[in-house]
């Protein structure tokens, strides 16, 4: 009786190679489906405290912070801050391709960051400037465009929005810097909340340098501008 030879199988280097392409494939298309549930949850249910929210809540013990809906908002507020940080909300899907190609020709020192791209980074990201960051934030702004109207990005961002050290949401802001509710915030007080936003650690709306006041009154001025051309259409109503 012959003896049947033991056939040696031995995996490929190429059959390797395919696995783990498939890994990273079922890798990323489970990331982008968990990715994209999390969007789509954050159309109805509020974002209660983002990751930064945390841990400078961690850092400084005495944190404040409050959620208000839009429509609890005065429409001083909403439009003072989108004359200020993204004049152009209504009119672009995420990015300002014209504010980019201006920060370009600068080398970078003016701002194209919209509102829809900090939303992004606030809820979803890291602080910080770094490429990998970047590139996060140029795949998820798209999707929470497509998923998230314009008046729920605007939403979310203002009651994220950093407006001094711990100091979180324009409804926690009006009250910390001017004793009043959020809905009867006037032109002025909104403009210099907005004026701070750059930069809320450094520059305060309780005692404005003089060019602070100078950025609020072309805020103010931007904001009754967005009203009128219609610019404000997209998170108003």
């Amino acid at each position: 009786m012959v003896k049947e030879k033991k056939r040696n199988y031995k995996t490929s280097p190429k059959s390797y190679i395919s696995r783990f392409f498939l890994w990273i494939f079922w890798g990323v298309l489970i990331l982008v489906a968990l990715l994209f549930s999390i969007i789509a949850v954050y159309k109805f249910v509020d974002p209660s405290k983002t990751i930064y929210i945390l841990t400078e809540g961690r850092r400084l013990k005495n944190l404040t912070y409050e959620w208000r809906d839009i429509d609890q908002i005065s429409t001083n507020a909403s439009r003072a801050i989108v004359a200020a940080e993204d004049a152009n909300f209504c009119n672009h899907w995420g990015f300002d391709i014209p504010a980019i190609r201006l920060a370009i020709e600068n080398g970078g020192n003016v701002g194209a960051s919209t509102i829809s791209q900090q939303t992004v980074k606030n809820v979803f990201l890291w602080q910080g400037r770094s490429w990998s960051r970047k590139a996060l934030e140029a795949i998820i702004t798209p999707l929470v465009e497509a998923i998230w109207s314009k008046k729920r990005i605007l939403e979310i961002y203002m009651n994220i929005a950093e407006f001094d050290e711990g100091v979180f949401g324009i409804a926690t802001a009006s009250m910390w810097y001017f004793g009043v509710d959020a809905k009867n915030l006037s032109l002025e007080q909104s403009s210099l909340l907005a004026a701070t936003l750059p930069n809320p650690k450094n520059y305060s709306a309780r005692i404005p340098t003089s060019y602070l006041k100078e950025r609020a009154k072309r805020i103010s001025s931007g904001a009754v501008t967005i009203g009128l051309d219609g610019r404000s259409t997209c998170f108003e109503g």
